[in-house]
């Protein structure tokens, strides 16, 4: 199976032309080493205003597109949200769901991240479902309880998984520099295989060049990855070290 490295824009950059240069710098950055990504799958996820463009850009290229969101009905009057139905048109493959920040900033629950991962599997995405656990829940040792919670309420009534890729990202390595250990890492991934067989496991949180490899190395099938994306030279390096 194919190493897959995600790049979350989030709300960057600021412009089409710097979306638009970005993508370039990735991009030709990608195919200079293109003999050596054989085994990897590169996707990014940019703000939906830039989707227009870069699926131009990404036409006959290596670079497969995704979504940092998207809503759980297909139309309707549900002022500032963007339906599935909408992206296909923009070679969206994959979209990320659950991420903390959706969680934190825009109250998404247990449940409505159920209702998009219904969705997305109905529409034939591939979901990037995340989990993670707090500080203070990691410290009071509730992780796997606040994981098996989180994993349990979003496939909740939905029997078909094939295309679930699962995301683990601690809440407090995201954004801080402080990424969580490999071997710290580890024991999610062992926990989450045993629940979830045959799913995709990818780690974020804090991901850069310099530790990046060693999550490949204890077992994971990819990270997603934050600020480093927006780094096109790193970018590419940790593609590179990661098919290695």
């Amino acid at each position: 199976m194919k190493k897959l490295i995600v790049a979350n824009w989030k709300m960057n950059p600021t412009t089409l032309k710097g979306a638009k240069r970005l993508f370039y710098q990735i991009k030709t950055g990608i195919k200079k080493y293109s003999h050596v990504l054989q085994n990897i799958k590169i996707i990014v996820c940019p703000p939906f205003v830039f989707l227009p463009s870069l699926s131009q850009m990404a036409k006959k290229g290596k670079i497969l597109l995704g979504v940092q969101n998207f809503f759980f009905e297909e139309k309707g009057a549900f002022t500032g949200e963007i339906s599935p139905s909408m992206l296909k048109d923009f070679r969206v493959k994959y979209v990320i769901l659950g991420h903390s920040e959706r969680r934190k900033y825009f109250g998404e629950t247990d449940e409505i991240i159920n209702k998009k991962l219904k969705k997305a599997i109905e529409k034939k995405f591939k979901p990037i479902l995340c989990i993670g656990e707090t500080k203070k829940e990691r410290e009071s040792k509730k992780t796997f309880k606040v994981l098996k919670k989180e994993i349990e309420k979003a496939i909740f009534g939905i029997k078909n998984l094939k295309n679930l890729i699962l995301a683990y990202e601690p809440i407090w390595a995201i954004g801080t520099g402080n990424p969580c250990k490999p071997e710290q890492a580890k024991e999610v991934l062992i926990f989450v295989k045993k629940k979830l067989k045959n799913i995709p496991v990818l780690y974020g949180g804090s991901v850069n060049l310099k530790v990046a490899k060693d999550y490949i190395d204890v077992g994971f099938d990819g990270l997603l990855i934050g600020g480093a994306s927006l780094r096109p030279k790193e970018f590419v390096e940790i593609c590179k070290v990661c098919a290695i």
